[in-house]
């Protein structure tokens, strides 16, 4: 009888073309739409800046060294036009209105600074809000430098590699799947609880409040099944479909992530497939699965509460942000899965999700985090079915 009713309800769902956009179609699509056009605009923005030919303000060193090296600097820096200033003020005037990107500013004392061989602090003024501004400025300085220490080592006798009796080695010890799990872990499940309550709010609404206002929960009420095989049937229906587009936005990364190249490094695309493996899609979704029947029991005591449609949608909505945002924790460094955070409700999803990209997950926490949700899960199915059982709830 729950099978029947579960099969009739999806039934009606899937005729529904709002709940299948936001079951299937936006998930499907969000991913490769949204990293397709991230990645061309970034890479379009950075090509824009690498190629664009900065007109340089110089002040306090007109036809001096710094000038000559400035012209002298190789092509691949970028191209660039100096212009010199006889006024400071005039200069950071210019660079204000966008007459000139970059300013140089000489001290008027560096032949004397040079000859005592001390430091010369050159000042480069740029726009911050422009992209690739600061790195222009960045890598003339590093020329400059470069020019700077070879003439003064030079007169000194030295070579560079006597002046550095320690050459520092970083080296990474973690995996390159720990550093995805890192960098991704958080927004993996952050879409994924996102995309799992959106695929479980229409549902819940339709099949509750809109069968209030369609007037047809009173004749599935007469039918001789018992109110909690009724509840269980549109439960499965509900946790269905969010479970439904939580897959498509992985699928839909999957997508992404292989046919449309936006990840050029072959070495991490070979990481990404060893990390997509269907043990971690199973650990996923048993971690999912609780919390999106944790999301339906939520939902359906406001549905069946609601008296209309637009009411209900007007208090599950919101909800949505209470409900995620606890998943941002995700982003956040230095916080970590353990005793503590495994037994706090979506951190805990958010976190042990980080900890199985990085393939450290530990069992203890993951079975707490999964106890956790499970008891949450549970105690949501007994209020719906508590609510759900009200007639006061339902005929109103």
């Amino acid at each position: 009888m729950i099978f029947t009713i579960f099969k009739k309800e999806l039934i009606d769902t899937l005729r529904d073309k709002r709940t299948m956009r936001t079951m299937l179609l936006i998930p499907l699509l969000v991913f490769p739409i949204t990293l397709t056009l991230f990645v061309n605009v970034s890479s379009s923005f950075e090509k824009k800046a690498s190629e664009e030919k900065l007109k340089i303000g110089v002040w306090g060193d007109r036809g001096a060294k710094y000038w000559n090296q400035l012209e002298q600097m190789p092509a691949g820096l970028g191209k660039k036009e100096l212009e010199y200033y006889e006024d400071s003020s005039r200069l950071k005037t210019a660079l204000e209105k966008g007459d000139i990107q970059l300013g140089l500013i000489v001290p008027k004392n560096e032949p004397e600074l040079a000859r005592e061989k001390k430091p010369v602090a050159l000042t480069w003024l740029f726009d911050a809000s422009e992209i690739g501004r600061q790195e222009r400025a960045e890598s003339y300085m590093n020329h400059l430098s470069n020019i700077a220490e070879s003439v003064r080592l030079k007169e000194l006798g030295l070579k560079a590699e006597e002046l550095h009796p320690l050459v520092p080695i970083y080296q990474n010890c973690a995996s390159d799947k720990k550093m995805i799990g890192q960098l991704a872990g958080g927004m993996l499940p952050y879409i994924f609880i996102a995309f799992g309550f959106i695929g479980c709010m229409y549902p819940a609404i339709d099949l509750f409040t809109g069968e209030k206002e369609r007037g047809t929960i009173e004749t599935l009420l007469t039918t001789p099944v018992s109110r909690w095989q009724i509840l269980v049937g549109k439960m499965l229906v509900i946790v269905t479909s969010g479970m439904l587009a939580a897959s498509c936005a992985l699928l839909g990364l999957f997508v992404s992530i292989e046919f449309l190249d936006i990840v050029h490094n072959k070495e991490i695309l070979d990481i990404v497939h060893g990390i997509l493996t269907p043990m971690f899609i199973l650990s996923m979704f048993s971690l999912l699965l609780p919390l999106v029947v944790f999301f339906a029991g939520v939902m359906i005591p406001i549905a069946v509460y609601a008296k209309s449609f637009k009411e209900a949608q007007s208090i599950i909505t919101p909800l949505n942000f209470v409900m995620v945002l606890p998943a941002m924790i995700g982003f956040f460094p230095g916080i970590e899965l353990n005793a503590l955070t495994a037994a706090i409700p979506v951190v805990n999803i958010v976190l042990s999700t980080k900890e199985l990209i990085s393939g450290t997950l530990s069992v203890g926490y993951y079975a707490i985090s999964l106890g956790v949700m499970l008891v949450l899960a549970t105690i949501a199915v007994i209020v719906s079915y508590k609510q759900f059982g009200k007639e006061s709830r339902i005929l109103n």
